[in-house]
């Protein structure tokens, strides 16, 4: 599990890798909910292009930070997931809630 995590301006981008699960989605969760409280951006990228692995966790990682988000007025904007992970995504619905590149 990593999150890389850059700031700027208003955007917040939380570069994933590695695998997605129950273990490791609370990790993610922390650091990407303190750089959400930290620098309150108009914009959360999560850029899935490092994971290689997802399952229903990534799903809730996803619904969380969007409700975190809807708080403050912010948007979410999902990248480089691969072939596999879009089709995930969009069957849960999750294009409904961020834009999805």
């Amino acid at each position: 599990m990593a999150v890389e995590i850059t700031i700027k301006g208003e955007v917040v981008t939380a570069c994933l890798s590695g695998e997605i699960d129950h273990h490791s989605a609370a990790g993610m969760r922390e650091k990407i909910d303190e750089a959400i409280d930290c620098n309150m951006p108009s914009i959360l990228v999560l850029d899935f292009g490092g994971v290689s692995f997802m399952d229903s966790s990534g799903i809730g990682l996803i619904m969380g930070r969007y409700r975190n988000l809807q708080k403050i007025g912010a948007k979410m904007n999902i990248t480089g997931a691969s072939p596999q992970i879009s089709k995930v995504l969009r069957l849960a619905g999750m294009n409904r809630l961020a834009k999805l590149d």
